[in-house]
């Protein structure tokens, strides 16, 4: 089964695997981006996304545990209470400076092909462990390498970064974006 689109795209074997870095803030714009590294090379991926999103990123990267199922939390839940589960994540498209992404779902009957947001793609990858991958096209067009540090210290250096944010600091007015 497939939900089709105009924007879907079905994952090519050359589908790069990514690790999601975490979420920061990028500054001077104060616009929070997920950061995407690509598994088996120097090349990072930024995405910039919403706050709401950053925060779902960021909670769940963090195992922060609402009182109550927040909106990622929930679709999670009703994915499993069909009977599916998160297969992977494909980030499968840059058009017009704007990120398209492939949800696939293993459910009983096959595979559920979904297009949707990269943030909420993400978001919903951190909670269930599935796998992300970009597209090789995307990573070409999208990708920076960051070569002045070491890999290490790159690593560090964000990390030393998390250690300091907090949840608060991804959510702020809706007009401030």
């Amino acid at each position: 089964m497939s939900v089709a689109t105009d924007n879907l795209k079905v994952m090519s074997g050359d589908a790069v695997a990514m690790t999601v870095v975490g979420v920061r803030v990028e500054l001077p714009s104060n616009t929070p981006i997920v950061l995407l590294r690509e598994q088996d090379g120097p090349r990072y991926l930024p995405i910039w996304i919403g706050a709401a999103e950053a925060t779902a990123i960021a909670t769940a990267m963090e195992n922060v545990e609402p009182p109550r199922p927040q909106t990622h939390d929930l679709m999670v839940m009703a994915i499993e209470e069909l009977g599916a589960r998160m297969a992977r994540v494909v980030v499968s498209e840059m058009r017009d400076s704007v990120f398209y992404a492939d949800l696939v779902l293993d459910t009983p009957n096959g595979e559920i092909h979904l297009s949707a947001r990269p943030s909420d793609s993400i978001a919903l990858a951190v909670r269930t462990g599935a796998p992300v991958y970009a597209d090789p096209a995307v990573l070409a067009e999208a990708g920076i390498e960051i070569e002045d540090e070491s890999e290490e210290q790159q690593i560090q250096r964000f990390r030393e970064f998390l250690e300091d944010v907090t949840v608060e600091d991804f959510l702020r007015e809706e007009g401030d974006i």
